[in-house]
């Protein structure tokens, strides 16, 4: 009882000191109003809107850094994000909101099992909408951040959002990357895509998930979901296959795929033969293959990652009461170092095979520049990043 009294008092004290102010920060801030000013801002919103912000947040630069869905491999990511109980309490979701899901679903041509999964994967069905200052958020990563070009973009974007009075500065919360709301709209997204489904003259992404869900529907629609199409499948590839015909570079339709040996995973036949697919290995060769479609590719548009678009459609698919992945995960270590594994994507970039980034983090497109590279080298197509094809990577040939 003791300790817990000394560390309540310990707590209650730290909450009451003043933050250590940045005059360096302060400053930044400041220099910000005369793009502000520029953009038809009032000076007292600005004053508002950075009230008590007087140093970077060190919760932004620690997050900025870890994004789980960049730095971890998809089984990882997997494994956190399509859960027993988000599988479960999406299908409680479904059944509760059917008359509203049906409804956006019938307006926006978008499957009411991916909003679900969009909402599941992004606030936990409203149980964490984000409680960081949007403003402070954007100011820490324009000043310090890693992502300064994305902050500088949204802060316009925020400001607006405040002058239609839609938030108040004291309750313009998000998340590190001033993502917010039910289903995560950036700003520049919300001014864009959000729609106001119940009718009462707000665009409320925080408040009303009836606004959010129809929000998210709407900005899948524009990014070029359709209704005839899945996002993707599990699938096997069959003894012999032409790995070179891996990656997005080469499109065809789910009947096409079949009569080259590709299946599903699950069993059964494809749901949408004239679909147009590509064969994606988010793990490697000897992990699961997936056929995906431009629907995926709407998916990315929400969240720029391989990892993140599979989990939102695997999670839409347990709801649905699909099964789950039917391939083995393996290890992707191949015995390399982080540094070498940052040398093998560096060179496969500078030789014209795009691996989405020098990260040292394997993904589908990493296994697509390598099998891209083996193809034009001659070398056998084992897809397999190695101290050998690095070595051959740094004969530029």
């Amino acid at each position: 009882m003791r300790l817990m009294v000394a560390a309540l008092l310990a707590g209650a004290l730290a909450m009451a000191a003043p933050a250590q102010a940045d005059p360096k920060f302060e400053a930044f801030i400041q220099s910000l109003w005369p793009q502000v000013k520029a953009a038809g801002i009032p000076r007292s919103l600005f004053d508002q809107a950075f009230a008590g912000v007087t140093e970077p947040d060190p919760a932004v630069l620690k997050l900025a850094r870890v994004q789980p869905e960049f730095t971890s491999t998809t089984s990882e990511y997997l494994a956190k994000a399509v859960t027993s109980i988000r599988i479960e309490t999406g299908k409680t979701k479904k059944a509760e909101l059917a008359s509203l899901l049906k409804a956006i679903e019938s307006k926006y041509g978008v499957d009411r099992h991916i909003v679900l999964g969009i909402w599941g994967m992004e606030s936990n069905f409203g149980k964490d909408l984000g409680s960081m200052g949007v403003m402070r958020s954007l100011a820490t990563l324009m000043y310090a951040g890693r992502k300064r070009d994305y902050a500088r973009g949204q802060l316009i974007a925020a400001f607006k959002i405040l002058q239609r009075g839609i938030r108040k500065p004291n309750n313009f919360t998000g998340s590190w990357a001033a993502a917010m709301g039910h289903t995560q709209f950036i700003p520049s997204s919300y001014l864009s895509y959000a729609v106001d489904w119940t009718g009462d003259g707000k665009r409320d992404i925080w408040g009303s998930y009836e606004d959010a869900l129809a929000s998210t529907a709407n900005y899948l629609a524009k990014a070029g979901w359709r209704s005839d199409r899945p996002w993707g499948v599990e699938v096997t590839l069959p003894d012999g296959f032409n790995r070179g015909l891996i990656g997005r570079k080469t499109w065809k339709s789910f009947s096409q795929w079949s009569k080259l040996g590709i299946a599903p995973a699950a069993g059964g036949k494809f749901a949408s033969p004239e679909a147009e697919a590509f064969v994606m290995i988010p793990q490697g060769i000897d992990g699961p293959a997936f056929l995906v479609t431009k629907n995926f590719l709407a998916i990315m548009d929400y969240n720029f990652s391989h990892s993140y678009a599979i989990a939102v459609g695997h999670l839409a698919d347990r709801i649905r009461g699909g099964a789950p992945i039917q391939g083995n995960w393996p290890d992707t270590g191949f015995g390399l170092t982080f540094e070498q594994r940052v040398e093998i994507q560096k060179r496969l970039s500078s030789l014209g095979f795009e691996t989405g980034g020098a990260d040292g983090r394997f993904g589908a497109r990493t296994y697509e520049a390598v099998i891209a590279f083996q193809r034009k080298a001659g070398l056998p197509l084992d897809g397999r990043p190695s101290v050998k094809l690095l070595e051959r990577l740094r004969k530029g040939s």
